[in-house]
């Protein structure tokens, strides 16, 4: 479901899920500064920050954002976005963030997000849905458990960053 699309909010045991809307940029850049806090990583700063404003917010957006409402207030939010897989053949829904404020879980908002994040993927015709979790992050280790998803024991993750990415890419052939 693109942002721009007219989407019936999901209501789940009175956790609201709607997609972000362009005037709640500032709602969905706390959401991430919290999100950063809870994981011990420096907030996005002020470039980043208007990267991500950006991002979202084009048409079509590079990724989307479902945000998650208790009492009209926001609780949480899954940014998410498509990848590939070329053995199934189908689109893979990769779940970037999933967070709910500390002080409102409990209340369903997570699990609200994530089952809105799943039903998206079926939607698509995705052939599975992916995302990371922190090692020392048990508490959401067991909830995506509970939800019956698998660790993945045989996939070790990667990265290029920096220096590294663009020495990697100064190398690669020019594009014809």
């Amino acid at each position: 479901m693109s942002q721009t699309e007219q989407a019936p909010d999901a209501v789940s045991s009175g956790v609201v899920v709607r997609p972000l809307r362009e005037g709640e940029v500032s709602i969905f850049l706390d959401l991430v500064d919290a999100l950063a806090d809870y994981e011990r990583l420096p907030r996005p700063d002020a470039a980043a920050r208007e990267r991500l404003v950006a991002d979202a917010t084009r048409h079509p957006p590079r990724f989307e954002v479902l945000l998650a409402e208790l009492d009209g207030e926001a609780a949480g939010y899954a940014a998410f976005f498509e990848t590939y897989s070329t053995f199934l053949a189908r689109p893979t829904l990769y779940l970037e963030d999933l967070f709910v404020r500390p002080e409102s879980r409990g209340r369903g908002a997570g699990a609200a997000l994530f089952r809105a994040c799943a039903a998206e993927a079926v939607r698509r015709g995705c052939g599975r849905m992916e995302w990371q979790v922190l090692d020392w992050n048990t508490p959401s280790i067991e909830f995506y458990e509970r939800q019956g998803a698998r660790r993945l024991r045989e996939w070790l993750s990667y990265r290029l960053t920096g220096e590294a990415l663009a020495a990697v890419a100064a190398k690669a052939p020019s594009r014809g």
